[in-house]
């Protein structure tokens, strides 16, 4: 039985996102029935804790690397391209107010 709710569990988890309350409230709830005890409570919501953590991880990971190559598709400036544009256009501004200071 405990192996399956395992399943159950991981299965549905997928990039979804468990928060901690919610996993106490499970590994409480199982103990309660008397599907796990104290100790296979603990290391069950531990597992599911990690895999949580990592499916987090992958998703921000894909999201960001997606995110990226759409934006190298649309041939659209980064925040760095546009912050150095700015930088060369602050140069070129105090270039050119030197030039009719000195006139």
């Amino acid at each position: 039985m405990k192996e399956v709710l395992k399943n159950i569990m991981y299965a549905g988890l997928g990039a979804a996102f468990i928060t901690k309350e919610k996993l106490e409230e499970l590994q409480k709830e199982l103990i309660e029935k008397g599907k796990m005890s104290q100790e296979e409570g603990k290391q069950f919501v531990d597992e599911l804790r990690l895999k949580s953590e990592k499916a987090r991880e992958q998703l921000d990971g894909w999201i960001t690397s997606r995110v990226e190559e759409r934006v190298h598709q649309l041939n659209l400036a980064t925040r760095d391209e546009i912050a150095e544009l700015q930088h060369k256009i602050d140069e070129l501004q105090s270039l050119i107010n030197k030039d009719k200071s000195a006139e």
